[in-house]
């Protein structure tokens, strides 16, 4: 699994111009499942991302982890996140997970960051979403379970 963390102080996914999932202060995972993933790759990203020290502290480092600061996940499917460029001019999706895969996946991870005790937006699985974000810092990490 492979996924792309935006601290932001807001964020919010709209779908056809509903708003979908919207968090406040938290993290923003643009989430891609690849054809290796299974439930290992699951919970290890969700504990990482939900134990990573992000925020900052009163001395302005970053020591603090969701929990922490009462923050909030908004996770969306982003299987462009597994795109390969290395050859020619157009994105290879190979390594990307069928969707019945990837689906089943992002709503364990899902669940699994719930199950953590973080409040949880997604936006819509196999939709075109329009992702809206303040990044705050700007904080952008990747992080990658292989």
């Amino acid at each position: 699994m492979r996924a792309c963390i935006q601290r932001v102080s807001s964020a919010r996914v709209v779908v056809d111009g509903e708003t979908v999932g919207q968090i406040e202060r938290g993290l923003l995972v643009l989430l891609g499942v690849s054809t290796a993933d299974g439930d290992a790759d699951v919970r290890w990203l969700a504990d990482r991302v939900v134990g990573l020290r992000v925020f900052n502290d009163a001395d302005g480092k970053m020591n603090l982890s969701l929990a922490d600061v009462g923050g909030e996940l908004l996770v969306v499917s982003q299987f462009t996140l597994l795109g390969d460029c290395r050859k020619g001019r157009r994105p290879s999706f190979v390594d990307a997970a069928p969707p019945e895969l990837a689906e089943r996946l992002y709503g364990e991870f899902v669940d699994r960051a719930r199950a953590l005790g973080i409040r949880v937006a997604t936006g819509r699985f196999r939709t075109h979403m329009d992702v809206e974000l303040v990044n705050d810092g700007p904080v952008t990490l990747l992080i990658d379970s292989q």
